[in-house]
């Protein structure tokens, strides 16, 4: 393990900092005076990602961070020189402050914890150990997290099929099942149903309401994997597919690492039920419990990392490589999708309103359906946290009667968020850490495009026959 990495992770807070000079100035610009052409640098980050590592690869792995700066840049210039650099400051402040530096210190603390923890012994990567696996992954990560979950299973995954030939599919269900849709059935699952529980919607309504639903996906997808994985396990050589080797007893190393992991998931609940107050730097309010849990996540995982032998850490192939590459690229992401959650948000009056009219039927009433379908869609590639909240609150904003009357349509906007955050590799933050580990060790994934084409194949039906059973 190469520690003295660490302090590139840190990089690009840096460069989003330094895009704000010294202060910033109330206010943001209003969505409602934003046309979809500022939405172009999110567009630049999104094909950049899809396409230049297909056509230069080499270049894309030294240079992805000069690029995902320039788009950054693409926007906050022109924004600044069109609004005026105050209100652009402030924005881009907010973004860095309230939601990229909490969210990669989150997961920052899950990556390392995460990575201390090491199964040792003898796991073949078979068809039912690894379909186990992934529904034991979609099992947990409504009590750990989608990213808890992630982190925790996905090195172990990857060492069971390290002698494997054909592999990536793997990763790409664990992605759809492990790293999105396991985590639908509580607040702590995915951030969405996190906004919502602060909004005042009760922390068991999700695993009321989203269960059926859940459960019937995961069932159909646990199944299509077994069956895919079965005609790949029988194209093995016949010493994978016997398994030659000694067999050793399972154990755990790194052990110390699971109570800090139940440590990590106790201070995001903390934050949604403590409310002390505020404090303001560089003009912008924070919540105290978003500083003392930021420290606390970086108090467990500096005792993680004190902790934790250098030799587990090393058996697990743990580098900080695929953290940097997540910080960088959603550094980009985080900065180029403030014009287009502001045109989400400026709902009726913004530049999306013929799709925001869409959320309702001739009568007025709001639609499952498409609510359903637009959440996800949305969330498949723009935040799904943000999203969520849009459509939270173009459904009235009202939790008791969301859950009462609206049940439907809450349902349909948890579903459609938390599901379809599987369709792309940024539709959730940690299928792009799952894919950078994988790619590090040593597996071919597809690219943007081939796994959003996989998702098509191996989602999109379902979800269908989801909206046919439940959101109608």
């Amino acid at each position: 393990m190469r520690l003295s990495r660490l302090p590139a992770v840190l990089v690009p807070l840096v460069v989003v900092l330094a895009a704000c000079p010294a202060a910033a100035a109330e206010g943001a610009v209003d969505g409602r005076a934003l046309s979809l052409w500022w939405v172009l640098p999110f567009a630049g980050v999104l094909l950049s990602i899809a396409i230049v590592p297909l056509i230069a690869p080499h270049w894309w792995h030294r240079f992805y961070g000069l690029v995902m700066l320039g788009w950054a840049l693409a926007f906050v210039i022109p924004a600044a020189l069109a609004f005026g650099a105050e209100p652009v400051i402030d924005m881009v402040l907010h973004t860095a402050l309230l939601e990229y530096i909490p969210f990669l210190i989150l997961l920052f603390a899950l990556f390392t914890v995460a990575g201390g923890v090491h199964l040792a012994g003898t796991l073949r990567g078979t068809p039912g150990t690894n379909t186990a696996l992934l529904a034991f992954g979609t099992a947990i990560a409504s009590l750990t997290g989608t990213t808890g979950a992630s982190m925790l299973l996905v090195r172990p995954m990857l060492r069971a099929n390290r002698h494997r030939k054909h592999r990536a599919h793997t990763v790409i269900f664990f992605i759809f099942l492990v790293s999105n849709i396991g985590g639908s059935l509580t607040p702590l699952g995915d951030p969405p149903l996190f906004l919502g529980f602060l909004k005042g919607v009760e922390f068991f309504w999700p695993t009321q309401h989203l269960f059926a639903p859940m459960l019937l996906l995961a069932a159909m997808l646990l199944l299509i994997y077994h069956r895919m994985e079965s005609r790949y396990f029988r194209r093995e050589p016949d010493e994978i597919r016997e398994g030659g080797e000694a067999v050793e007893p399972l154990r755990i190393q790194g052990g110390v690492n699971i109570p800090l992991l139940l440590m990590v998931v106790l201070v995001v609940l903390m934050e949604g039920i403590w409310h002390p107050g505020a404090v303001t730097f560089l003009k912008q309010r924070i919540a105290i419990e978003v500083v003392v849990g930021d420290v606390l996540m970086l108090l467990i995982a500096g005792y993680s990392i004190w902790a934790t032998p250098a030799l587990v850490r090393n058996a697990n192939g743990f580098t900080w490589g695929a953290m940097i590459e997540v910080a960088k690229v959603f550094a980009a992401i985080f900065v180029t999708i403030i014009p287009a959650i502001a045109i989400l948000q400026a709902g009726r009056e913004g530049a999306l309103a013929g799709l925001v009219l869409l959320t309702s039927d001739a009568d007025g009433n709001p639609d499952p359906t498409m609510y359903f379908w637009l959440t996800g869609l949305l969330s498949s590639f723009l935040d799904n946290a943000p999203t969520y909240l849009v459509f939270f609150n173009l459904a009235g904003g009202d939790a008791q009667t969301l859950m009462g009357p609206l049940a439907p349509v809450l349902g349909a906007i948890s579903a459609g968020a938390v599901f379809m955050g599987a369709n792309s590799y940024i539709g959730n933050a940690p299928n792009f850490m799952v894919r950078a580990i994988a790619e590090e060790q040593g597996v071919k994934m597809p690219s943007f495009l081939g796994y959003c084409g996989w998702a098509v194949v191996c989602l999109i039906p379902n979800f269908a026959l989801l909206t046919l059973i439940f959101y109608r």
